[in-house]
C-alpha cells in the first residue's frame, strides 16, 4: 500500500471549513478583548465612581489591562498562524511536517489546525530547547 504524501481535495475542504470556523471565532474573541482594552463595552458610568477610589483599584486596572494585552497580542498570532494554514490548504503543502516531510495526523490537526509539526518533531523540538 501506498503511503500517503499529501491529504485529499475532500480532507483538505474539510480542514479549511474547520479553520474557517476557528478564524471566524478567534476574530470574535479578539474584537472582544480591543473592545474591553478601550472600554467601549462600558456603560459609561466610569466618572461616577467614587473620586477617593483606592490605589489598588488603579493597579489592578492596570494589571487587567497588561494582561488583555498580552491575550490580545496571542489571539492575533493565533489568527495569523490560522490564515498562513489557509494558504497552505491551498497551495497542497497543508498538513506536511515541516521538519520531517511526514503527514501530520489528522487527529492532531483537528486539534491544532495551525500545526506545522509531528508530534515527533515537536517533542525534538522541546527536548533540544531544555
Amino acid at each position: 500500500m501506498e503511503e500517503k504524501n499529501r491529504y485529499t481535495d475532500e480532507e483538505l475542504q474539510e480542514f479549511k471549513e474547520l479553520i474557517l470556523a476557528k478564524l471566524e471565532v478567534a476574530k470574535a474573541n479578539l474584537q472582544e478583548l480591543k473592545a474591553e482594552a478601550f472600554h467601549t463595552n462600558s456603560n459609561g458610568t466610569d466618572d461616577t465612581s467614587p473620586v477617593f477610589k483606592a490605589m489598588e483599584d488603579e493597579s489592578t486596572n492596570v494589571q487587567l489591562k497588561e494582561e488583555n494585552a498580552r491575550l490580545a497580542q496571542r489571539q492575533q498570532k493565533y489568527i495569523k498562524d490560522l490564515e498562513a494554514a489557509l494558504v497552505r490548504i491551498e497551495n497542497k503543502t497543508y498538513g506536511i511536517c515541516r521538519v520531517t516531510g511526514n503527514l501530520i495526523p489528522k487527529e492532531r490537526l483537528k486539534l491544532v489546525p495551525h500545526a506545522t509539526l509531528s508530534i515527533e518533531a515537536k517533542m525534538k523540538q522541546n527536548s533540544g530547547k531544555r
